[in-house]
């Protein structure tokens, strides 16, 4: 028994010896610039996903469409509702991400980043990651995709559901829902740890192919130009294959929708749109 105790002593110690917080860092970094500049395109992926023909909201046909009656009826502020949420999210998820995602690589690799881990094993470093920072994050989610589906005086709603920013989300919705409405689409997220699985296989992968097909090291370090392409491939390839949890997340995650659960928001996907239903906004995404 002492034995074991020890033993699960010096795995937790080696494990927190593999942290390396400059991968903190550059995921927040990263994500909070990235966030400030693809914000309204956030927005607008927010608002198409939502869109089910069947309510009062406002309905848009194109992205151009989207942007111009977005600014006519809520001013260049309107693109930007929900920035606060979303900067908070992507900085402190993709932070999450990366010292999680690169903690847990190297304690595989028990500190030798130059051995190969293979497709399966950078897909379950990448799913634990993906995880642990949903677990974290989800309450952020939330609060941004309400303040996005916030349409100024065009949809009236009751004070409750009426946010004046993040911190005023936080306090209404724990207030009327408990923590349950901070958690909402936490179960389509738990899904969609598949993606941030699938993109970094991917990526770690793509990455390792053409280090071999040059002949170099497995941990050889490539040009920002090709991090690049191989970061835009890799996401493209995780969002064309696992979409769908977005839409539904988004739904789950509305003021303005009330389902009784995951299983019920994809029947009535289906029931009304058929598959368009579970890929709309993929265009701004």
């Amino acid at each position: 028994m002492k034995k074991n105790t020890s033993s699960s002593a010096y795995n937790s110690l080696s494990l927190l010896s593999h942290i390396k917080y400059e991968h903190l860092l550059a995921g927040i970094s990263g994500g909070a610039i990235s966030t400030l500049i693809l914000h309204p395109l956030d927005l607008m992926k927010i608002r198409f996903a939502v869109c089910d023909g069947r309510t009062t909201i406002p309905q848009y046909s194109s992205l151009t469409n989207a942007f111009y009656t977005i600014v006519k009826q809520e001013g260049v502020k309107g693109l930007y509702r929900g920035v606060a949420p979303n900067v908070w999210g992507s900085g402190s998820a993709w932070g999450c991400y990366f010292l999680f995602y690169n903690t847990i690589k190297n304690w595989i690799q028990a500190g030798d980043s130059a051995q190969p881990l293979g497709p399966t094993l950078h897909m379950i470093a990448a799913a634990e990651a993906g995880v642990l920072t949903l677990l974290v994050t989800n309450p952020i989610w939330v609060v941004k995709t309400r303040l996005c589906l916030q349409y100024g005086s065009e949809i009236p709603v009751s004070s409750s559901k009426c946010y004046r920013g993040m911190m005023d989300a936080l306090n209404k919705i724990y207030q009327t829902e408990g923590v349950r409405g901070l958690y909402r689409g936490f179960v389509p997220g738990m899904f969609g740890v598949t993606h941030g699985a699938l993109q970094f296989m991917t990526y770690e992968e793509m990455k390792a192919f053409y280090n071999r097909y040059r002949t170099l090291p497995y941990d050889n370090k490539l040009t920002t130009g090709e991090y690049l392409i191989f970061a835009a491939i890799s996401k493209l390839i995780a969002a064309a294959a696992t979409y769908p949890y977005q839409v539904i997340r988004a739904r789950l995650q509305d003021q303005h929708h009330t389902y009784e659960g995951t299983w019920d928001c994809i029947k009535r996907t289906w029931k009304y749109e058929k598959t368009r239903g579970f890929y709309k906004g993929l265009a701004p995404y």
